[in-house]
């Protein structure tokens, strides 16, 4: 049954006066339904730490690991580091806490690793793992934690471009050509539409800006001064523009992750509204094949995050992930 976190954690206050505490807990549930602030709630209940300090990297005795590399994935290396934080001797009164975000983000290497800690935890140590699909990581690591399924916010508030893209995705996988070369292709122009919308949009949003702050102070400021807002306003640009083209790829991710969820028959989704077009792909997928395509997604991060040529990357990605 899935939980609010409030619900969550009063289950766990009960565990924790029985002494009946697991040394190891898995929050599973989409994006937005609290993993993080219940992660922090239970770093208090067990070692007094103040919720707002554990993500910040204050809290004591608390140990974090989560994707950092480009390629947004925890590598053995952050495992090995968090093994050894906790082997450390606690402050008095407190449990070590080691919290893993995105756990559904180890490479085989760091599971294995991790897996070893599972089997045999340091004394006075509570493992967190955090993850919007639990139905990724191995048998091995789900059979040794508890697992808390976390019910799915109902107030999720969408872009525009991102509900958009949901559409095109709904209607090119219930298409009769769907996965075919020319609707991976149309996908892919689609996409690339909406990227050309987003950055004539905050260009269009800057240059009124900059034309406003020319206005106000072409009189009473020098050029240099004015030339350096342009230059501020060409970067802002680009960041905002890099930060929207993230949200849709992110999008993406969550699209192909209701795929697993329908293929594994499980009800949660992260885009409720969007129930047609992962039904109608699971039925053509094996979960291998899927899994595959949620990769190639991760190669498409990674891609962009260089210097390779955004359209040819987009491209490349969406024959991979968009035929079959």
């Amino acid at each position: 049954m899935a939980l609010t976190p409030a619900i969550a954690l009063a289950y766990l206050r009960q565990a924790q006066e029985r002494e009946r505490f697991a040394h190891a807990y898995l929050i599973a549930g989409v994006a937005g339904s609290g993993k993080r602030a219940l992660a922090a709630e239970i770093a208090q209940l067990v070692n007094g730490a103040a919720p707002a300090t554990v993500f910040a990297g204050s809290a004591t005795d608390v140990h974090l690991a989560g994707p950092e590399s480009k390629s947004r994935r925890i590598v053995i290396e952050q495992i090995r580091q968090l093994e050894h934080a906790l082997q450390m001797r606690a402050s008095a009164g407190r449990r070590k806490v080691a919290i893993i975000s995105e756990a559904d983000r180890m490479v085989p290497q760091a599971a294995n690793a991790f897996l070893k800690t599972l089997e045999e935890p340091p004394n006075n140590s509570l493992l967190l793992l955090l993850t919007a699909m639990p139905e990724v990581l191995p048998d091995t690591i789900l059979s040794r934690c508890l697992t808390l399924k976390l019910a799915a916010p109902t107030n999720v508030i969408r872009s525009a471009e991102e509900r958009e893209l949901i559409d095109l995705l709904e209607t090119t996988a219930t298409e009769k050509n769907s996965g075919s070369v020319h609707a991976a292709y149309r996908m892919a122009q689609g996409f690339q539409r909406l990227l050309a919308q987003i950055r004539a949009d905050i260009q269009e949003e800057n240059a009124a800006a900059l034309k406003s702050e020319e206005a106000r102070y072409k009189q009473t400021t020098d050029g240099a001064w004015l030339d350096g807002r342009e230059d501020h306003y060409k970067a802002l640009t680009e960041s905002v523009y890099l930060q929207r083209r993230t949200q849709l790829v992110e999008t993406l991710f969550l699209w192909w992750s209701d795929v697993l969820r329908a293929k594994s028959e499980l009800a949660a989704r992260e885009l409720p509204e969007a129930a047609a077009g992962p039904a109608a792909a699971a039925a053509r997928l094996t979960i291998a094949e899927i899994l595959r395509r949620l990769r190639r997604l991760e190669d498409l991060r990674d891609h962009l995050g260089r210097t390779i040529q955004e359209a040819l990357a987009l491209e490349v990605a969406f024959l991979n992930v968009f035929r079959f």
